[in-house]
């Protein structure tokens, strides 16, 4: 069958990996897709929020599954046109991905559901807002309620903090993103999260995985879309995995009391606190860099199993796993997440994917007028490893990352420190 696959990044390269894998793919298509999706699929360029172009496209190249990547075109409800055209879509339709799309929404979900959060307010007034926080102290976390490129979350030590960020939002900072505010009680522990495949009705969890969001070694430095990434985790007891599980389960069981059809992927986020998993966040489609960690170990057809999900056959899939171990590593453009230089030349993947057990995947690049791979992201590539424990896969995966290079490359040395250290490793 034909492929369309929105999204451009590396989670959509991992994607369109594993799709390619299938004998059940033919020609793959991927808008607009990247230096590394053009090996393996059909760049073209569409606009991805138009779900009736979207639909126009498919029809016109006998698509038969659309696979919907970024968060954008699932919050504009790309995948209820598709759906309502009579193709098969993976994604949620617009009343899922509210789950992403309003953080209001999904703590008020949460919170009907009695689904382990944390204490929250969600606020249009500005005063009302301060108040709040005054009530409530620091350290506090402040969200801008809708979507704002990762960019709409602050973690306030101090009322200072929390303050400004209060004003940065009702000052349209982030746009409509910014209209009203969730203030949040801040969580500790260590961050995980647990993608699954979900069809309306059923729910398969994927390995967990966890992400590191600052930039600089150590913890430090501006939060990123992600900077490196593992699965499964070592430090995740099985008590928590098995609360995490029938958290996502009730998660599933709500949005169907809900009358929300939800098929494609709900990614969970959770702290591991020392009272339990309790969740962050919900996002409405596959984690990026978390994907790039997790369908390479994953055994079966994706074809197969994205079809399960969107047509409400996944009690029909049993999944299975590698047993191996997964890590990812993040080259990034200097000056990345703020200002960065774009165009540079990318040299040595192939060395690097000579390896066994190494797939570089492609997040930010693209191939220039004449022909050469260059950067165009901040986040370029993600160069993940396959190893028979933790610490093998680690090793490999720097190995790789020193065998590529690009003018600015930089990149975090510390991906999976502390997991090595243990749990007491978060408590320092």
């Amino acid at each position: 069958m034909n492929i369309l696959v929105l999204g451009g990044g590396g989670r959509e390269h991992a994607i369109v990996t594993s799709l390619a894998a299938s004998p059940h793919a033919d020609t793959i298509f991927a808008a607009p897709g990247n230096g590394g999706t053009a090996k393996l699929a059909t760049n073209v360029k569409l606009d991805v929020v138009d779900g009736e172009a979207v639909v126009a496209f498919a029809r016109e190249h006998a698509v038969e599954l659309v696979v919907i990547g970024p968060e954008a075109p699932l919050v504009a409800g790309v995948a209820d046109v598709v759906r309502a055209a009579g193709i098969a879509c993976f994604g949620p339709g617009a009343s899922g991905a509210r789950l992403e799309g309003s953080k209001s929404f999904s703590k008020a979900l949460m919170y009907k559901y009695d689904l382990p959060t944390a204490a929250y307010g969600s606020f249009t007034d500005k005063d009302e807002a301060i108040s709040y926080l005054a009530n409530q102290g620091a350290p506090i976390v402040v969200k801008a309620d809708g979507l704002a490129a990762g960019k709409g979350v602050v973690v306030a030590t101090t009322i200072e903090e929390a303050l400004e960020a209060i004003e940065e939002c009702f000052a349209g900072r982030f746009g409509k993103a910014g209209a009203t505010v969730v203030i949040e009680e801040m969580l500790t522990g260590p961050e995980c999260s647990m993608l699954a495949f979900v069809d309306g009705k059923t729910m398969l969890p994927m390995a967990p995985s966890q992400d590191h969001k600052r930039a600089f070694d150590g913890d430090t430095g501006p939060n990123t879309g992600g900077m490196g990434v593992y699965s499964p985790v070592p430090i995740v007891t099985e008590d928590e995995h098995a609360t995490m599980i029938d958290i996502m389960e009730r998660t599933v069981r709500g949005l169907c009391a809900e009358g929300i059809d939800y098929r494609g992927c709900l990614y969970g986020g959770f702290m591991l606190t020392p009272n339990g998993p309790k969740l962050l966040e919900f996002n409405a489609r596959f984690g990026d860099p978390e994907t790039q960690v997790v369908l390479p170990r994953l055994k079966n057809d994706l074809v197969e199993v994205m079809m399960a999900v969107a047509n409400q056959m996944l009690d029909t899939i049993t999944l299975e796993w590698e047993d191996c171990w997964a890590v990812s590593v993040v080259l990034a453009s200097e000056g990345y997440p703020g200002d960065y230089e774009t165009g540079i030349p990318i040299f040595s993947i192939e060395q690097a994917e000579a390896l066994e057990g190494v797939t570089v995947y492609h997040a930010g690049t693209t191939i220039d007028d004449e022909g050469v791979l260059v950067t165009a992201g901040g986040r370029v590539l993600n160069v993940t490893a396959l190893g028979e424990d933790f610490s093998s896969a680690r090793n490999l995966a720097y190995t790789a990352v020193a065998l590529i290079d690009f003018e600015g490359k930089f990149f975090r040395s510390d991906i999976g420190a502390r997991a090595l250290r243990g749990r007491e490793a978060w408590d320092v």
